[in-house]
């Protein structure tokens, strides 16, 4: 999983700890942070005060520039590419509704999105998901009607977004002439996830 790009100090000293066949015991003695607060640092649960960065940086043989360096060095600047031919795309029965699936599979258990086309006059019907389960239907270009359970209508326009539970039976609709186009996600709240 790509790491965020903020600096891990904590992740940069223990390496540096490491190589020099330290433990934070000697690392305590040397810097005069206490063993507690380095072992904190190291695992990201606290962020050193300058002062504290200035003494372990020296005991370390590093300079403050040189430790940031090491952390910019673990950062994942990598970019996934997905060619068109390779997102997964499904047809209702009718063609008239196509979905790409956009989202990484990794994260298809906290959520799913795709792009939806649906033709005028199709509808895309979906049975109730699990409870709690949320969608967020985000209108690019045409019309769509979202109807739950049968009973319940609202529709939305390009630049519009319809946020709906889908633990019920629903469907969304094209009543326009032309075709729509949504982005389509599907939120499913922690407690289904584990």
């Amino acid at each position: 999983m790509p790491q965020s790009n903020t600096p891990n100090l904590g992740a940069a000293i223990k390496q540096r700890r490491k190589e020099l066949g330290l433990n934070l015991a000697q690392l305590a003695e040397t810097s005069s942070v206490s063993r507690s607060m380095l072992s904190e640092i190291e695992r990201d649960n606290a962020n050193p005060t300058f002062t504290s960065l200035w003494n372990i940086t020296r005991a370390l043989g590093l300079t403050i520039d040189e430790l940031t360096a090491r952390c910019v060095e673990t950062i994942d600047l990598s970019i996934e590419h997905q060619s068109a031919q390779s997102t997964p795309r499904m047809l209702s029965d009718d063609e008239g509704c196509e979905l790409r699936a956009l989202n990484p599979v990794a994260t298809a258990t906290e959520f799913e999105w795709y792009e939806l086309l649906i033709q005028p006059g199709s509808a895309l019907q979906s049975d109730a998901h699990n409870r709690g389960t949320h969608e967020h239907l985000s209108v690019i270009s045409g019309q769509l009607s979202v109807i739950l359970q049968e009973q319940v209508e609202s529709s939305a326009r390009a630049g519009e977004t319809l946020r709906y539970a889908a633990d019920v039976q629903h469907e969304i609709r094209n009543p326009g002439d032309t075709v729509a186009q949504a982005f389509l996600v599907v939120h499913r709240p922690a407690a289904l996830r584990g």
